[in-house]
Protein backbone atom coordinates (compact mmCIF):
# COMPACT_ATOMS: atom_id res chain seq x y z
CA UNK A 1 0.00 0.00 0.00
CA UNK A 2 2.85 2.36 0.84
CA UNK A 3 4.57 1.61 -2.47
CA UNK A 4 1.31 2.15 -4.37
CA UNK A 5 0.72 5.48 -2.62
CA UNK A 6 4.28 6.53 -3.38
CA UNK A 7 3.88 5.61 -7.05
CA UNK A 8 0.60 7.48 -7.24
CA UNK A 9 2.13 10.55 -5.61
CA UNK A 10 5.03 10.60 -8.07
CA UNK A 11 2.74 10.01 -11.03
CA UNK A 12 0.42 12.81 -9.90
CA UNK A 13 3.35 15.20 -9.51
CA UNK A 14 4.50 14.29 -13.01
CA UNK A 15 1.02 14.94 -14.42
CA UNK A 16 0.87 18.35 -12.74
CA UNK A 17 4.32 19.15 -14.19
CA UNK A 18 3.02 18.30 -17.67
CA UNK A 19 -0.03 20.52 -17.24
CA UNK A 20 1.85 23.54 -15.94
CA UNK A 21 4.62 23.21 -18.52
CA UNK A 22 2.18 24.13 -21.30
CA UNK A 23 0.35 27.40 -22.00
CA UNK A 24 -2.97 25.67 -22.63
CA UNK A 25 -4.01 25.50 -18.97
CA UNK A 26 -3.85 29.24 -18.30
CA UNK A 27 -5.17 30.15 -21.74
CA UNK A 28 -8.25 28.05 -21.01
CA UNK A 29 -8.43 29.75 -17.62
CA UNK A 30 -8.43 33.21 -19.19
CA UNK A 31 -11.12 32.14 -21.62
CA UNK A 32 -13.12 30.76 -18.71
CA UNK A 33 -12.95 34.03 -16.75
CA UNK A 34 -13.74 36.22 -19.77
CA UNK A 35 -16.49 34.05 -21.27
CA UNK A 36 -18.27 33.38 -17.99
CA UNK A 37 -17.77 36.95 -16.78
CA UNK A 38 -19.31 38.51 -19.88
CA UNK A 39 -22.22 36.09 -19.75
CA UNK A 40 -22.83 36.83 -16.06
CA UNK A 41 -22.69 40.59 -16.64
CA UNK A 42 -25.17 40.28 -19.51
CA UNK A 43 -27.55 38.18 -17.45
CA UNK A 44 -27.31 40.58 -14.51
CA UNK A 45 -28.31 43.42 -16.82
CA UNK A 46 -31.09 41.39 -18.42
CA UNK A 47 -32.60 40.44 -15.06
CA UNK A 48 -32.53 44.02 -13.76
CA UNK A 49 -35.47 46.40 -14.01
CA UNK A 50 -33.51 48.62 -16.38
CA UNK A 51 -32.68 45.70 -18.64
CA UNK A 52 -36.33 44.65 -18.75
CA UNK A 53 -37.46 48.16 -19.62
CA UNK A 54 -34.90 48.55 -22.40
CA UNK A 55 -35.89 45.15 -23.76
CA UNK A 56 -39.49 46.31 -23.94
CA UNK A 57 -40.74 43.71 -21.48
CA UNK A 58 -42.29 46.30 -19.19
CA UNK A 59 -44.84 44.96 -16.76
CA UNK A 60 -44.71 41.54 -18.41
CA UNK A 61 -41.10 41.03 -17.36
CA UNK A 62 -40.64 38.09 -14.97
CA UNK A 63 -40.22 39.09 -11.33
CA UNK A 64 -37.62 36.80 -9.84
CA UNK A 65 -36.61 36.50 -6.23
CA UNK A 66 -33.23 38.25 -5.62
CA UNK A 67 -31.68 34.94 -4.51
CA UNK A 68 -32.95 33.18 -7.64
CA UNK A 69 -31.62 36.01 -9.79
CA UNK A 70 -28.21 35.92 -8.12
CA UNK A 71 -27.99 32.15 -8.46
CA UNK A 72 -28.81 32.31 -12.17
CA UNK A 73 -26.15 34.98 -12.71
CA UNK A 74 -23.45 33.22 -10.72
CA UNK A 75 -24.26 29.80 -12.18
CA UNK A 76 -23.04 31.07 -15.55
CA UNK A 77 -20.00 28.93 -14.76
CA UNK A 78 -21.96 25.75 -15.39
CA UNK A 79 -24.35 27.32 -17.89
CA UNK A 80 -21.68 28.20 -20.46
CA UNK A 81 -18.30 27.15 -19.05
CA UNK A 82 -18.63 23.37 -18.88
CA UNK A 83 -17.34 22.94 -22.42
CA UNK A 84 -13.98 24.27 -21.22
CA UNK A 85 -13.87 21.67 -18.45
CA UNK A 86 -14.62 18.88 -20.90
CA UNK A 87 -11.96 20.12 -23.30
CA UNK A 88 -9.33 20.35 -20.58
CA UNK A 89 -10.06 16.84 -19.32
CA UNK A 90 -10.04 15.42 -22.84
CA UNK A 91 -6.77 17.18 -23.71
CA UNK A 92 -5.20 15.78 -20.54
CA UNK A 93 -5.50 12.32 -22.08
CA UNK A 94 -5.40 12.86 -25.85
CA UNK A 95 -2.30 15.07 -25.81
CA UNK A 96 -0.29 12.03 -24.69
CA UNK A 97 -1.33 10.14 -27.81
CA UNK A 98 -0.99 13.06 -30.23
CA UNK A 99 2.54 14.01 -29.18
CA UNK A 100 3.72 10.51 -28.30
CA UNK A 101 4.48 11.33 -24.67
CA UNK A 102 2.58 8.30 -23.43
CA UNK A 103 5.64 6.13 -24.08
CA UNK A 104 7.93 7.85 -21.52
CA UNK A 105 4.96 8.12 -19.17
CA UNK A 106 4.43 4.36 -19.22
CA UNK A 107 8.16 3.67 -19.02
CA UNK A 108 8.33 5.81 -15.87
CA UNK A 109 5.20 4.18 -14.42
CA UNK A 110 4.31 0.82 -16.05
CA UNK A 111 1.07 0.47 -14.09
CA UNK A 112 -1.52 1.99 -16.39
CA UNK A 113 -4.09 2.15 -13.58
CA UNK A 114 -1.76 4.36 -11.53
CA UNK A 115 -1.25 6.65 -14.53
CA UNK A 116 -5.01 6.97 -15.10
CA UNK A 117 -5.64 7.52 -11.38
CA UNK A 118 -3.01 10.27 -11.32
CA UNK A 119 -4.61 11.93 -14.30
CA UNK A 120 -7.97 11.66 -12.52
CA UNK A 121 -6.62 13.47 -9.47
CA UNK A 122 -5.15 16.21 -11.64
CA UNK A 123 -8.36 16.50 -13.67
CA UNK A 124 -10.52 16.86 -10.55
CA UNK A 125 -8.27 19.40 -8.85
CA UNK A 126 -7.76 21.43 -12.01
CA UNK A 127 -11.50 21.25 -12.66
CA UNK A 128 -12.12 22.79 -9.24
CA UNK A 129 -9.48 25.43 -10.01
CA UNK A 130 -11.25 26.29 -13.25
CA UNK A 131 -14.44 26.48 -11.23
CA UNK A 132 -12.79 29.10 -9.01
CA UNK A 133 -11.72 31.00 -12.13
CA UNK A 134 -15.26 30.81 -13.44
CA UNK A 135 -16.64 32.17 -10.18
CA UNK A 136 -14.12 35.01 -10.36
CA UNK A 137 -15.75 35.88 -13.67
CA UNK A 138 -19.40 35.33 -12.73
CA UNK A 139 -19.27 36.92 -9.27
CA UNK A 140 -16.55 39.43 -10.13
CA UNK A 141 -18.53 40.89 -13.03
CA UNK A 142 -22.08 39.77 -12.29
CA UNK A 143 -22.29 41.09 -8.73
CA UNK A 144 -21.06 44.65 -9.54
CA UNK A 145 -23.56 44.90 -12.40
CA UNK A 146 -26.39 43.79 -10.12
CA UNK A 147 -25.31 46.29 -7.46
CA UNK A 148 -24.90 49.12 -9.98
CA UNK A 149 -28.45 48.56 -11.24
CA UNK A 150 -29.93 48.54 -7.76
CA UNK A 151 -30.37 44.77 -7.50
CA UNK A 152 -29.31 42.62 -4.56
CA UNK A 153 -26.10 40.63 -4.97
CA UNK A 154 -27.33 38.15 -2.30
CA UNK A 155 -23.76 37.08 -1.58
CA UNK A 156 -24.56 36.85 2.12
CA UNK A 157 -27.38 34.36 1.54
CA UNK A 158 -26.64 30.74 2.58
CA UNK A 159 -28.46 29.42 -0.49
CA UNK A 160 -26.23 31.43 -2.81
CA UNK A 161 -23.07 30.38 -0.98
CA UNK A 162 -24.19 26.74 -1.30
CA UNK A 163 -24.63 27.19 -5.05
CA UNK A 164 -21.11 28.61 -5.32
CA UNK A 165 -19.63 25.68 -3.41
CA UNK A 166 -21.51 23.05 -5.40
CA UNK A 167 -20.34 24.75 -8.59
CA UNK A 168 -16.78 23.72 -7.73
CA UNK A 169 -17.89 20.11 -7.31
CA UNK A 170 -19.67 20.23 -10.67
CA UNK A 171 -16.63 21.60 -12.50
CA UNK A 172 -14.39 18.93 -10.94
CA UNK A 173 -16.77 16.19 -12.11
CA UNK A 174 -17.03 17.60 -15.63
CA UNK A 175 -13.25 17.67 -15.92
CA UNK A 176 -13.28 13.97 -14.99
CA UNK A 177 -15.93 13.38 -17.66
CA UNK A 178 -13.63 14.99 -20.20
CA UNK A 179 -10.71 12.86 -19.06
CA UNK A 180 -12.77 9.68 -19.40
CA UNK A 181 -13.91 10.67 -22.88
CA UNK A 182 -10.39 11.56 -24.00
CA UNK A 183 -8.85 8.39 -22.55
CA UNK A 184 -11.52 6.29 -24.28
CA UNK A 185 -11.28 7.96 -27.71
CA UNK A 186 -7.52 8.77 -27.70
CA UNK A 187 -8.07 10.97 -30.79
CA UNK A 188 -7.78 14.66 -29.94
CA UNK A 189 -9.77 15.81 -32.96
CA UNK A 190 -12.57 13.32 -32.32
CA UNK A 191 -12.76 14.31 -28.65
CA UNK A 192 -12.94 18.03 -29.45
CA UNK A 193 -15.62 17.54 -32.12
CA UNK A 194 -17.75 15.36 -29.83
CA UNK A 195 -17.40 17.78 -26.89
CA UNK A 196 -18.43 20.78 -28.97
CA UNK A 197 -21.26 18.97 -30.76
CA UNK A 198 -22.71 17.46 -27.60
CA UNK A 199 -22.53 20.52 -25.35
CA UNK A 200 -23.55 23.12 -27.93
CA UNK A 201 -26.15 21.24 -29.98
CA UNK A 202 -27.09 17.68 -29.06
CA UNK A 203 -27.83 17.97 -25.36
CA UNK A 204 -29.68 21.34 -25.50
CA UNK A 205 -31.97 19.90 -28.17
CA UNK A 206 -32.50 16.71 -26.20
CA UNK A 207 -33.35 18.64 -23.03
CA UNK A 208 -35.84 20.84 -24.86
CA UNK A 209 -37.54 17.93 -26.63
CA UNK A 210 -37.57 15.85 -23.45
CA UNK A 211 -40.05 18.21 -21.80
CA UNK A 212 -42.73 17.41 -24.40
CA UNK A 213 -43.71 14.09 -22.80
CA UNK A 214 -43.70 13.07 -19.16
CA UNK A 215 -41.82 9.81 -19.78
CA UNK A 216 -39.10 11.61 -21.74
CA UNK A 217 -38.89 14.32 -19.09
CA UNK A 218 -38.21 11.62 -16.51
CA UNK A 219 -35.32 10.35 -18.65
CA UNK A 220 -34.14 13.86 -19.47
CA UNK A 221 -33.31 14.46 -15.81
CA UNK A 222 -30.39 12.07 -16.20
CA UNK A 223 -28.69 13.99 -19.00
CA UNK A 224 -25.36 15.49 -17.83
CA UNK A 225 -26.56 19.08 -18.15
CA UNK A 226 -29.79 18.42 -16.27
CA UNK A 227 -27.90 16.55 -13.55
CA UNK A 228 -25.52 19.51 -13.29
CA UNK A 229 -28.39 21.97 -12.83
CA UNK A 230 -29.74 19.72 -10.09
CA UNK A 231 -26.34 19.47 -8.41
CA UNK A 232 -25.61 23.19 -8.53
CA UNK A 233 -29.16 24.19 -7.68
CA UNK A 234 -29.52 26.69 -10.52
CA UNK A 235 -29.43 26.67 -14.30
CA UNK A 236 -30.56 28.81 -17.19
CA UNK A 237 -31.98 25.94 -19.20
CA UNK A 238 -33.97 24.54 -16.30
CA UNK A 239 -35.40 28.03 -15.64
CA UNK A 240 -36.55 28.88 -19.17
CA UNK A 241 -40.22 28.51 -18.25
CA UNK A 242 -39.82 31.21 -15.60
CA UNK A 243 -38.83 33.68 -18.32
CA UNK A 244 -41.25 32.58 -21.02
CA UNK A 245 -44.46 30.77 -20.11
CA UNK A 246 -44.82 29.55 -23.71
CA UNK A 247 -41.92 27.17 -23.10
CA UNK A 248 -43.26 23.91 -21.66
CA UNK A 249 -42.32 23.31 -18.03
CA UNK A 250 -41.08 19.92 -16.94
CA UNK A 251 -43.86 17.73 -15.59
CA UNK A 252 -41.53 15.78 -13.32
CA UNK A 253 -39.62 16.87 -10.25
CA UNK A 254 -35.95 17.72 -10.67
CA UNK A 255 -33.32 15.54 -9.04
CA UNK A 256 -31.99 16.42 -5.61
CA UNK A 257 -28.58 18.08 -5.60
CA UNK A 258 -26.78 14.97 -4.35
CA UNK A 259 -28.53 12.80 -6.93
CA UNK A 260 -27.24 15.07 -9.67
CA UNK A 261 -23.74 14.68 -8.25
CA UNK A 262 -24.05 10.90 -8.13
CA UNK A 263 -25.14 10.77 -11.78
CA UNK A 264 -22.18 12.88 -12.95
CA UNK A 265 -19.77 10.83 -10.85
CA UNK A 266 -21.25 7.60 -12.23
CA UNK A 267 -20.92 8.81 -15.83
CA UNK A 268 -17.30 9.78 -15.24
CA UNK A 269 -16.62 6.42 -13.58
CA UNK A 270 -18.14 4.50 -16.50
CA UNK A 271 -15.96 6.35 -19.02
CA UNK A 272 -12.80 5.93 -16.94
CA UNK A 273 -13.41 2.23 -16.28
CA UNK A 274 -14.16 1.65 -19.97
CA UNK A 275 -10.92 3.42 -20.89
CA UNK A 276 -8.93 1.40 -18.36
CA UNK A 277 -10.30 -1.85 -19.82
CA UNK A 278 -9.75 -0.91 -23.47
CA UNK A 279 -7.52 1.91 -24.74
CA UNK A 280 -5.29 2.08 -21.66
CA UNK A 281 -4.35 -1.59 -22.16
CA UNK A 282 -3.13 -1.21 -25.71
CA UNK A 283 0.54 -1.51 -26.53
CA UNK A 284 2.43 1.77 -26.71
CA UNK A 285 4.51 2.34 -29.82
Amino acid sequence: MTALASNLTRATAAEFAKVFSLKAWWLLGLIMVAYVGMTAAGLAFFFSDLGSQLAGAGASAPELDPVVTANLVYSSVTAVGLVILLLFGALLATTEYRHGTLTPTVLAQPRRGVVLAAKGIVAALMGALYGVMGLVGSVGLGAPVLAALGESTALDEPEVIAVLMRTLLATALWSLLGLGLGALLTSQIAAIVIVLAFTQFVEPILRLVANVWEWSASLGRFLPGAATDALVGAGLFSSLNAFDSSIPASEVDALLWWQGGVILAALAAVLLVAASLTTMRRDVE
